[in-house]
C-alpha cells in the first residue's frame, strides 16, 4: 500500500488511488449543500487486481480525514463506507440520520449522477 498515492478530484467527486499513473481504486461522492454541508460516498471500487490490498480502507480513512479538515461530516450512502465507519467509530462520527435522508432525496433528484 506504501506505493499508493490518493488525490481528491473534488471538480469529478472522485477521491482516486494511484499506483503511479494508474487509478487502482476509487470513491465516487458527492457535496450535499443542505441541510447541512456533507460528504456523500456512493461507490467504492477497487480494480480486481489490486483488490486485498487495503485500497478501500485508505481511501474511506481519507474521506473523513478531508471532512474533519473540512469541518463537515460524512453521510455515507455507499454499502462499503458504512461498514469501515461502523468499524472505525473512533474515526467516522456518525452523520445524522437527516442529512442521510437529504442524500437519498439528492440521488433521487439526480438520477443520472451515478
Amino acid at each position: 500500500m506504501s506505493d499508493i498515492v490518493i488525490r481528491d478530484d473534488r471538480a469529478a467527486g472522485r477521491l482516486e488511488a494511484l499506483a503511479g499513473d494508474e487509478v487502482v481504486g476509487h470513491i465516487e461522492y458527492f457535496v450535499l449543500e443542505a441541510p447541512a454541508r456533507a460528504l456523500v460516498p456512493v461507490h467504492t471500487i477497487v480494480e480486481p487486481a489490486h483488490e486485498g490490498k487495503g485500497i478501500a480502507g485508505s481511501l474511506a480513512r481519507e474521506l473523513y480525514t478531508i471532512a474533519a479538515r473540512e469541518g463537515i461530516v460524512v453521510a455515507p450512502l455507499c454499502p462499503y463506507v458504512v461498514k469501515w465507519a461502523a468499524r472505525h467509530p473512533e474515526e467516522a462520527p456518525a452523520a445524522d440520520p437527516a442529512l442521510l435522508d437529504a442524500a437519498v432525496e439528492w440521488l433521487k433528484t439526480h438520477p443520472g449522477r451515478f
